[in-house]
C-alpha cells in the first residue's frame, strides 16, 4: 500500500550521527538544559517501589511459567480430549474415548481409554502442547503418566518426542502395565531442537489401556523442582529484582461470573485435588479466540508464595470481594452472604503466616513449607467500583483489621486513572482511612509524559498509592497492533521519574501484563515475550529493571531548566470514521514539491496500522464498511512536518462523516479535521493531546451520502487550512502540545555511597545537559547506563537484544558535568560519593 515513502529512517540516522560525531558543536549552539540536584531536603524511598504483577493471560501460566508441555494431561477440560489427537494406520480399528467409570482420583474423574485391534507402528494418541512443544537438543525431559491395562495382557506404551514433520527425536518404551492403575516414568532427550514438536503415546501391540495424568516436564526446572516452573522465565523475573509479586490477577480474580472467580483454596494441595477452571481470557477477545485456555492450577497459590520467596519479593495476593467483573456480568454476593468470602481471606493469611499448629498452616507445612511466608499485604478486589464495592470493602476491612492489624490492605480505585468511578472512590476510601489504593492506567505514551507530575500534588497524609497496572499503548487500548517499542518504554520511564520523586505517596508500582506467548497472546504489550523454546526482554522490561536496580533509598530534590522552544508539530496522517461507512481514494501527501506518500490501495487487507472498523482495499479504493463503530487507520511517517494531504472520500452508510487525521506523533497525540460530525451538522478541528480531547474550532456543515468529495488539508507549523471541493472551510491555529522534553529524578544509595540521577529524553533531539550536584563531594568515579533507540525499535525472537542497556565507566566526574543525552534515551548516572 505504501509507495515513495523515504525520509524517516534517513533523517533519524542522520540525527544520531550528528549527535555522536558533533556533540560539542551541538552543545555550543543549543540553549542550555540544566539539571540541578541538591542535598537539601528529600524523603525516604519506599523499598517496595518497583515490583511485578502476574496474571494468567497470554498463556502466561499453563504454556508459560508452568513448565509442563502437555495440554490437558488430566483430561479435565470440558472437552475431555481437547489437545489430544488419535493416531492410527487403520482408523476404524483404533478407538480413543474419554471415560469416568473407574478413575484413579475421584477429584479428577476423566481419563483416556485407547483400544487398538491393529498391529502397527503408530497406534495411539498425540498431544500438541501449547501451540506445539519446544524440545531442546540434549535436554532431559521427564515423562510421567498413570496407566492400567484393560485386557488380560500387560499393556506396553511407547513415548516419543516427534518433530512437526513426523521425524522421531526421542523414543522410550515404558515398563509394561498389568492390572490396576500404576504410575510410569522415564526420561526422553531429543536428538535435535524443535519449536513445534509433539508427544506421542503408542501401544506396542494390539490391546487396550487407560491413561491419565500425563506430563512432560524438563528436568531442569527453576530450582529443579518436580512439576516446577520454566527456568528462563523465572530467571527474567529474578533479574528484575522485584520488591513484591502481585498475584493472581487481575480480571481472573473476579471472573466474568462469580462461578468463574479465582478461589485460592482449590489451587493448593496435590495436583489432582486442584479444580480446573476456564480462564477468563479464553473468551474475552473476539479478535484473539483461545478456546483451549484453561487453568490447571499446577501454578497455584502455594507456588506463587514459593516464587515470591525465591525472588526475594513480598507476596501480594488479591482476593475476590464478592463481585464479578463489572465489565461482564457485575454479579454481586449479597452482603448477608459475604462472610465465606471474608473467611477465605482470613484463611489465606493463616495459610501464609500461621504456625504448623493451625489448620491452614498445617496444610502449608504438609505441602513442604513449615516456616511461614511472612505475608504483609493483601488486596481486596480488582478494578471494582461504585458504592457496591465500598459496602463490601468495609466489611472485609473491619474483619481483617480486627484479627490481623499487622496486614496492610490494598484497595482499588477502578479501572481508570481519573474517570467518574475513580473520582467517586478516592474520597470515600480516604474517609475510611484506606491504607494503600491501587490505581491502573493503560494509555498512549504522551499520557505518561504528561502525568510525570501526577503525584506532585497528592495529599501527603494518605492514603498511599499503588500504581498496580500500567503500560503505554502505542496504538490503542486492546489493539493487537500495540508494540513494546522504545517510545512506549521511555514514556513509562518518564512516568517512573515522577513516581520515584513522589515515593512518599506512591509506595508501589508494577507494569502489566507480565508475560506474552508469541503464538497464543490475547493482549499487547507485555513485559516479557516467549515462545516454546526461548524468551526475551523488551525495552519496557529494561526500564523496570534499571529503575529497580538503581532505586536508592532517599530522594534528592531536583530542578530541571529547559529554555528550548518546542519544535514544530510532526506526525503521520490517518483516516477515521465514527458510526459511518466510508471510502477513500487518490491519497497523496506532499512536502512542498516533494511527494512523501502516494497510495494505490492494492486489493486485499490494508498493510497499514488500523484499529476498529472493517478495512479492505479493492480497485484502488480503501473501504471501511462498519457503520456502527469507530475505525481508524494510520499512514505514513511520524517524523513528517509541514505537509499537504489530498484525497477523495465519500460516505456510503451511517449518520456522520469522516475524519482526516494529522500530526499523530510517536506519543499518540494527534489533531483531526472532522467532516460532517456531530450528527452531520458541523465540520470541526479537534485535538487529542496526551489523552485529553478538545474541540479547537467548529463551523456549520454537512455532507451527502455516496458523493465523492475532494479534500485538502494543509499543515504548516501550528497553522491548518482545510478545504472541501477546493473551498476553504476552516483556517485554524492549533494549540501547542507542550509536553516536557526532559524528565529526571535523583536519589542516594546510602549503602553503596553513590548519588543516582535518572534522565529521560523522549525526543528526537540530542542534548547535552549541564548536570549540577550542589553540596556533593564526589570521588570523580562512577558509571552511566544508557537505554536508547529509534522510537519504533523493538526486541524479538529473531533479535532479542536489539534494544538493551549499555554501561560506561566514569573516571573524571565533577560536581558540574556535561551529560550527553541521546535522542530517545534513558540515562542512569551513578556517581561515587567521597564520604
Amino acid at each position: 500500500m505504501r509507495e515513495r515513502f523515504y525520509p524517516s529512517l534517513l533523517n533519524v540516522f542522520a540525527t544520531w550521527m550528528l549527535f555522536f560525531v558533533c556533540h560539542i558543536a551541538i552543545a555550543a549552539d543549543a540553549p542550555g538544559v540544566s539539571i540541578t540536584v541538591s542535598t537539601n531536603g528529600g524523603h525516604p524511598i519506599s523499598p517496595r517501589l518497583v515490583g511485578v504483577f502476574f496474571e494468567d493471560i497470554n498463556f502466561g501460566g499453563d504454556g508459560g511459567l508452568n513448565a509442563d508441555l502437555v495440554k490437558n494431561g488430566a483430561f479435565e477440560f470440558p472437552d475431555a480430549l481437547m489437545g489430544w489427537q488419535k493416531l492410527s494406520e487403520a482408523s476404524d480399528q483404533c478407538h480413543v474415548t474419554a471415560l469416568t467409570e473407574s478413575p484413579i482420583f475421584s477429584e479428577s474423574p476423566h481419563y483416556l481409554q485407547l483400544v487398538s485391534r491393529h498391529h502397527g507402528e503408530r497406534e495411539g494418541v498425540a498431544n500438541q502442547g501449547f501451540r506445539g512443544m519446544g524440545f531442546e537438543k540434549g535436554r532431559a525431559y521427564r515423562i510421567e503418566l498413570w496407566a492400567r491395562s484393560t485386557t488380560d495382557r500387560p499393556a506396553v506404551i511407547r513415548a516419543r518426542m516427534v518433530k512437526a514433520d513426523g521425524t522421531v527425536l526421542a523414543e522410550l518404551t515404558l515398563p509394561p502395565v498389568a492390572g490396576d492403575w500404576q504410575q510410569r516414568t522415564g526420561t526422553l532427550s531429543p536428538s535435535i531442537t524443535e519449536l513445534h514438536g509433539h508427544l506421542e503415546l503408542l501401544l506396542d501391540s494390539p490391546g487396550g489401556v487407560d491413561v491419565d495424568w500425563v506430563s512432560l516436564v524438563p528436568t531442569d526446572t527453576w530450582r529443579n523442582r518436580p512439576h516446577g516452573l520454566r527456568a528462563d522465565l523465572v530467571q527474567k523475573l529474578a533479574d528484575l529484582k522485584p520488591a513484591f509479586l502481585r498475584f493472581p490477577g487481575g480480571c481472573i480474580v473476579e471472573g466474568s461470573e462469580l462461578k468463574y472467580r479465582y478461589q485460592w483454596k482449590t489451587t493448593i494441595g496435590a495436583l489432582h485435588e486442584r479444580k480446573l477452571l476456564i480462564n477468563r481470557w479464553n473468551y474475552e477477545f473476539k479478535h484473539r479466540p483461545t478456546p483451549d485456555y484453561f487453568q490447571s492450577f499446577a501454578l497455584g497459590f502455594y507456588e506463587y508464595f514459593l516464587l515470591s520467596e525465591d525472588l526475594g519479593a513480598e507476596p501480594l495476593p488479591i482476593v475476590n470481594c464478592g463481585m464479578a467483573c463489572q465489565f461482564n456480568s457485575g454479579e454481586l454476593v449479597p452482603l448477608d452472604q459475604l462472610q465465606p468470602f471474608i473467611q477465605d481471606a482470613l484463611d489465606l493469611i493463616e495459610f501464609a503466616n500461621g504456625g504448623v499448629d493451625t489448620p491452614w498452616g498445617a496444610k502449608r507445612a504438609a505441602m513442604g513449607h513449615p516456616t511461614p511466608f511472612h505475608m504483609k499485604l493483601i488486596g481486596i478486589g480488582n478494578e471494582q467500583w461504585g458504592p457496591q464495592y465500598i459496602e463490601r470493602y468495609e466489611l472485609f476491612a473491619k474483619a481483617l483489621q480486627e484479627k490481623h492489624p499487622e496486614i496492610e490492605l490494598v484497595t482499588t480505585s477502578g479501572p481508570s486513572p481519573g474517570d467518574e468511578r475513580f473520582q467517586f472512590l478516592w474520597p470515600r476510601l480516604r474517609e475510611l482511612k484506606a491504607q494503600i489504593i491501587d490505581e491502573h492506567v493503560y494509555a498512549m505514551p504522551d499520557w505518561f509524559l504528561k502525568s510525570a507530575t501526577r503525584y506532585d500534588e497528592y495529599d501527603r497524609s494518605g492514603p498511599k498509592v499503588f500504581m498496580g497496572e500500567y503500560a503505554a499503548q502505542t496504538v490503542a487500548i486492546t489493539s493487537p497492533m500495540n508494540r513494546n517499542n522504545v517510545i512506549g518504554a521511555l514514556s513509562e520511564a518518564a512516568f517512573l521519574t515522577g513516581i520515584e520523586r513522589n515515593s512518599d505517596v506512591v509506595v508501589m508500582s508494577s507494569y502489566a501484563p507480565l508475560f506474552g506467548h508469541e503464538e497464543a497472546w490475547q493482549w499487547r504489550p507485555n513485559l516479557i515475550w516467549f515462545d516454546n523454546l526461548m524468551s526475551y526482554a523488551t525495552p519496557n522490561y529494561y526500564v523496570q529493571q534499571l529503575f529497580a536496580l538503581n532505586r536508592g533509598d532517599v530522594t534528592f530534590p531536583i530542578t530541571i531548566t529547559d529554555p528550548r522552544t518546542p519544535d514544530g508539530g510532526r506526525g503521520q496522517i490517518g483516516l477515521g470514521t465514527f458510526h459511518t461507512a466510508a471510502e477513500f481514494k487518490d491519497l497523496t501527501v506532499t512536502h512542498g514539491e516533494a511527494e512523501l506518500y502516494a497510495a494505490r490501495f492494492p486489493d486485499g487487507r490494508p498493510e497499514e496500522t488500523y484499529f476498529g472498523g472493517k478495512w479492505s482495499c479493492e480497485d484502488g479504493v480503501l473501504r471501511q464498511s462498519d457503520a456502527n463503530g469507530v475505525g481508524t487507520l494510520w499512514l505514513g511517517s511520524r517524523d513528517w512536518t509541514d505537509y499537504t494531504i489530498r484525497l477523495k472520500a465519500r460516505r456510503t452508510d451511517g449518520e456522520e462523516g469522516f475524519m482526516i487525521i494529522f500530526r499523530k506523533g510517536y506519543g499518540g497525540s494527534y489533531a483531526q479535521w472532522n467532516i460532517g460530525g456531530w450528527k452531520n451538522t458541523q465540520h470541526g478541528i479537534q485535538v487529542n493531546y496526551a489523552g485529553d480531547e478538545s474541540i479547537v474550532a467548529q463551523v456549520p456543515g454537512s455532507i451527502e451520502s455516496n458523493r465523492w468529495y475532494d479534500i485538502r488539508v494543509e499543515i504548516e507549523g501550528n497553522h491548518v487550512h482545510c478545504y472541501l471541493d477546493d473551498e476553504l472551510v476552516q483556517d485554524v491555529d492549533l494549540p501547542a502540545n507542550d509536553l516536557p522534553r526532559i524528565f529526571a529524578c535523583a536519589s542516594r544509595d546510602t549503602a553503596k555511597k553513590q548519588a543516582i540521577v535518572k534522565i529521560v529524553n523522549p525526543t528526537p533531539n540530542p542534548t547535552i545537559a549541564a548536570l549540577r550536584l550542589d553540596g556533593f563531594r564526589l570521588t570523580g568515579t562512577g558509571a552511566t547506563t544508557e537505554l536508547a533507540g529509534h522510537p519504533d525499535d523493538i526486541n524479538s525472537i529473531a533479535n532479542p537484544t536489539h534494544v538493551q542497556p549499555v554501561t560506561h565507566t566514569v573516571t573524571d566526574a565533577a560536581r558540574t558535568l556535561e551529560q550527553q543525552l541521546a535522542p530517545y534515551s534513558l540515562t542512569i548516572v551513578r556517581l561515587d560519593l567521597d564520604e
